[in-house]
């Protein structure tokens, strides 16, 4: 009888056990992740947007990249990177030597100096070339890469890191042209086995990846149209991970301490803009029209109606949690005010009221509402009238990289954790958001504050920067977003996925 207590008890345990740990066939079971956030392009070369970026971190590798939390990038398809002892115009990078490409050719130091060149040379309306403004040249010799910056710039590694950097096949990618297909030839920890434009994406894990990371569970990555598709879908358990974004009434609703699902909320830096067109020719072209603007924008109407208190007002370009935040605009226009913005209008002797067309992307989370609302607040007191127009997000994307709107607003993900992704891409001449808007104070503040590797020392040139911005108007910052990610009560790794500095990190879910 002690012999078969002691059995049962051994055979209990054993069941326990196993229940606790996943099962081979959970394994190699695929993880279905849902996203609003679709992909632009395949081509590194060609995309400058969160869908794209997010699926080139999986399938593709940059010589560096960036751990969960980190601010500094790390090795990834380098073994090491370094600028020039006493030098921020040159910097090194020594390539891994077992890197292997999906047909089967290794990755060499020619494959990084092209994939760098081809970003430059296409230079796409919609794609990365802006972050390598200070890029002069790229030399390749064996394993070793070298960057030659046309002037001081401490934060080209933090560009890197990015999907600018993505390393492509220089034997299956035109060096002058984007590359049409399906097809991705990358190292990265996923390979990519099935695509449906605009619906699906399908991973599976790359055996021969050598870098930073571990490989993870297969994937398959499905693009829902809009925030309620993606609730649908969550709710038929179609998916097992939901992130950006669910509507902002199920994002609130969300409960942590619900067994059936894992939620992480998480402090995160994208941000949302209103952009203008400040060309000679468009109605907002004049400052002091764009400050009558400013001085209607209520954002914690905006926040709280709209978002359902999910995103938290935003006062300058430059988010809460990264070096040279300010309230620029808060000091600027502290209230709602119609008769100030109503004497601005008044002293720039233009017609009241001033007509121009909003646009936002269709399917872009919350935007409809969105532009209903400041709709609403910009044509309150009869000073404006708004026409607002939503576009399919490659053709929203495509008007306002040819400068074809007059205004409209676009959430911002960080390239990388650092002021300068703030700066540079958003109001720099010859931004990525194409506003015709130029100012050499501003353009001396970026370069003054790339010549410090310690980036807290440039925290008084962001500072100055916002200063500007908030009295030129060419955007006027609108909220700063939560993080969320929600998965299945069985799988786990959600709080890794993303964390504000561009990396979509698919390996990190697992099954529990």
């Amino acid at each position: 009888m002690r012999i078969l207590v002691t059995l049962l008890v051994l055979a209990v345990v054993g069941v326990g056990g196993w229940q606790l740990l996943p099962s081979q066939e959970n394994n190699a079971a695929t993880i279905t992740v849902g996203t609003t956030d679709t992909v632009t392009s395949l081509d590194p070369a060609g995309a400058y947007d969160a869908g794209s970026w997010a699926l080139f971190s999986n399938v593709f590798q940059s010589l560096l990249t960036y751990e969960p939390g980190g601010v500094s990038p790390v090795p990834d398809a380098a073994k090491s990177c370094s600028f020039a002892k006493g030098s921020l115009v040159t910097y090194t990078c020594e390539l891994r030597d077992d890197l292997t490409f999906p047909g089967g050719g290794k990755a060499t130091a020619e494959d990084v100096k092209f994939s760098f060149d081809r970003v430059k040379k296409i230079n796409s309306d919609v794609g990365p070339a802006s972050l390598f403004s200070t890029l002069k040249s790229v030399d390749a010799k064996g394993l070793t890469v070298t960057f030659h910056l046309s002037a001081p710039d401490a934060t080209f590694p933090f560009k890197v890191a990015t999907g600018a950097g993505s390393i492509v096949d220089h034997t299956r990618y035109p060096a002058d042209a984007l590359r049409t297909g399906n097809d991705v030839d990358g190292t990265g920890p996923y390979e990519l086995t099935g695509y449906t434009k605009a619906k699906k994406v399908l991973l599976s894990p790359n055996s021969h990846y050598k870098g930073a990371v571990s490989t993870g569970s297969p994937v398959e990555l499905r693009y829902y149209s809009d925030p309620d598709a993606l609730e649908k879908a969550w709710k038929a358990k179609e998916v097992e991970a939901a992130t950006r974004q669910l509507p902002p009434a199920v994002l609130a609703a969300l409960n942590t301490s619900d067994p059936n699902q894992r939620v992480t909320e998480a402090d995160s830096s994208e941000t949302r803009n209103l952009y203008f067109d400040t060309r000679s020719g468009s109605p907002l072209h004049d400052a002091d029209v764009r400050k009558a603007m400013a001085w209607l924008i209520d954002r914690e109407q905006l926040a709280s109606t709209v978002y359902d208190g999910t995103v938290e007002p935003l006062y300058s370009l430059v988010p809460t949690g990264i070096t040279g935040h300010t309230t620029s605009f808060f000091d600027a226009y502290p209230d709602q005010n119609s008769e100030k913005a109503r004497k601005l209008l008044e002293k720039a002797g233009v017609s009241i009221p001033v007509s121009f067309t909003y646009g936002y992307g269709l399917g872009s989370g919350a935007a409809a509402d969105e532009a209903k609302e400041l709709k609403r607040q910009l044509e309150a007191g009869g000073l404006f009238k708004v026409n607002v127009k939503g576009y399919e997000w490659t053709d929203f994307q495509k008007r306002w990289a040819t400068g074809k709107l007059d205004a409209y607003a676009v959430g911002w993900v960080a390239d990388y954790p650092d002021p300068d992704t703030f700066a540079a891409p958003l109001v720099g001449t010859g931004s990525t958001m194409n506003t015709g808007y130029s100012s050499k104070a501003v353009d001396n503040y970026i370069a003054d504050s790339r010549q410090f590797a310690d980036r807290s020392r440039g925290a008084d040139d962001f500072r100055d920067l916002q200063q500007v911005i908030a009295e030129d108007v060419p955007v006027i910052p609108l909220w700063q977003r939560k993080e969320y990610v929600v998965t299945s009560a069985d799988v786990g790794g959600g709080q890794y996925l993303a964390d504000g500095n561009g990396v979509f990190r698919l390996w990190k879910l697992d099954w529990i």
